[in-house]
C-alpha cells in the first residue's frame, strides 16, 4: 500500500489506518486478531489506539482495556514495530492533577510499548490554555515517549495557536489532525479557516468517521439501530440518510461496497494523508481496500455528490 509522508514530520503511513479504540469490544480475542494480521497483508503500517473504559456498560470494560489487547493482538499477529506507525491520545481528564507524561506512560505499560510514533491531544478542557497542551506535549518529546504529535477534533483558531506556541518554544510543528471528513461532513477539513491553519504547520488530515458513522453504509436505514427517534427525525440526519441510498445505488452499479466509496472520496482530497477507519472482519478490511483502486471517472461521480 502507498504510503505518504505525514505533515513535517519523518513519518511515513499508509493511505488507510486501522483505528481499535473500541473495536477490542465487539468482538473476540481471534477476530481482533484476524482483522490485525489482514490490516497488515494488505499493507497497512498506521494504527490508532486510545484508552477506552466503560464502567457503565451492561459489561464493565476496564481502564486500557482496548490498550492491553491492542498491545498483544499486535505482538500475536506478527507486526514489526520498527516499521509500523503508533499512535494514541492525550484526553487531559485528569489535568492537571495528572501530568501528560503519567498518563501516556500508563498507556505504553498497558500495550507493551517503550513509546508511540505519534501522539494526538484531544481538545483542551475549559480553563487549560493552549500554551499548556503544548508544553506538556514537549515534555513527551524530550523524554522520547512520542517522536511526533498531531490534534483530535480542535478548532481552526486553536490549532493555529498551538502551531504558533510550537515555534515560539523551538518544538515541532504538529504533523496530523485528524479531523471528521465525510460526503456529509466536509466543512471541518474544507473551511477556510482549517487551511489556513493546515498551511501554517504543514499537518496532513488524518480523515475520520469516512462512513458517517454507518448512515453512508445503510446501518440506520432499517429501523434505526442504537438512534433515537428524534435522532431518526432530524433533517440532518435525513439528508445524509439520502446520501448514502444514494452511494449505495452507485455501488451496486459499480460492484463496490459503500464503505470503500465512501473512503474513496476522503481520499482524494490532497489534504487528506490517511483515512482511518475501523473493522471488526478481515472481509471488511479487503473491501475498504478497495478504495484505493477507485479511477478518476468514480471519483469525479462522488465529489458531485
Amino acid at each position: 500500500m502507498q504510503r505518504r509522508r505525514l505533515g513535517p514530520s519523518e513519518l511515513h503511513v499508509s493511505r488507510l489506518s486501522l483505528g481499535s479504540w473500541r473495536t477490542f469490544e465487539r468482538i473476540d480475542r481471534s477476530g481482533g486478531l484476524a482483522v490485525m494480521q489482514a490490516a497488515r497483508e494488505h499493507g497497512i503500517n498506521f494504527l490508532d489506539d486510545a484508552r477506552y473504559d466503560d464502567e457503565t456498560a451492561r459489561a464493565p470494560i476496564p481502564t486500557g482495556y482496548s490498550e492491553v489487547v491492542f498491545g498483544e493482538l499486535f505482538r500475536a499477529a506478527g507486526w514489526d514495530r520498527a516499521d509500523t506507525v503508533v499512535a494514541n491520545k492525550l484526553w487531559w481528564e485528569f489535568w492537571p492533577e495528572q501530568t501528560a507524561q503519567k498518563e501516556l506512560e500508563a498507556s505504553l505499560g498497558r500495550m507493551g510499548f517503550d513509546y508511540v510514533d505519534l501522539i494526538y491531544a484531544n481538545p483542551p478542557p475549559d480553563g487549560m490554555p493552549v500554551r499548556d497542551v503544548v508544553a506538556a506535549i514537549g515534555e513527551l518529546l524530550r523524554a522520547g515517549l512520542a517522536r511526533a504529535w498531531g490534534i483530535v477534533n480542535w478548532e481552526a483558531e486553536q490549532f493555529l495557536a498551538a502551531s504558533r506556541a510550537a515555534a515560539e518554544h523551538g518544538l515541532p510543528q504538529p504533523c496530523a489532525a485528524q479531523l471528521p471528513y465525510s460526503l456529509v461532513r466536509r466543512d471541518w477539513v474544507e473551511s477556510t479557516a482549517m487551511g489556513e491553519a493546515l498551511a501554517a504547520s504543514g499537518a496532513g488530515v488524518v480523515a475520520s468517521f469516512a462512513i458517517a458513522g454507518g448512515v453512508l453504509t445503510g446501518k440506520y436505514d432499517a429501523g434505526g439501530t442504537g438512534r433515537s427517534r428524534e435522532e431518526l427525525d432530524d433533517p440532518r440526519l435525513a439528508d445524509a440518510r439520502e446520501t448514502g441510498r444514494r452511494l449505495r445505488a452507485l455501488g451496486e452499479d459499480l460492484g463496490v461496497s459503500p464503505a470503500a466509496l465512501a473512503i474513496g472520496f476522503a481520499l482524494a482530497n490532497p489534504a487528506v494523508v490517511s483515512v482511518l477507519f475501523g473493522a471488526t472482519s478481515p472481509a471488511q478490511v479487503t473491501e475498504n481496500a478497495r478504495a484505493l483502486e477507485l479511477d478518476a471517472g468514480v471519483l469525479e461521480r462522488l465529489r458531485a455528490f
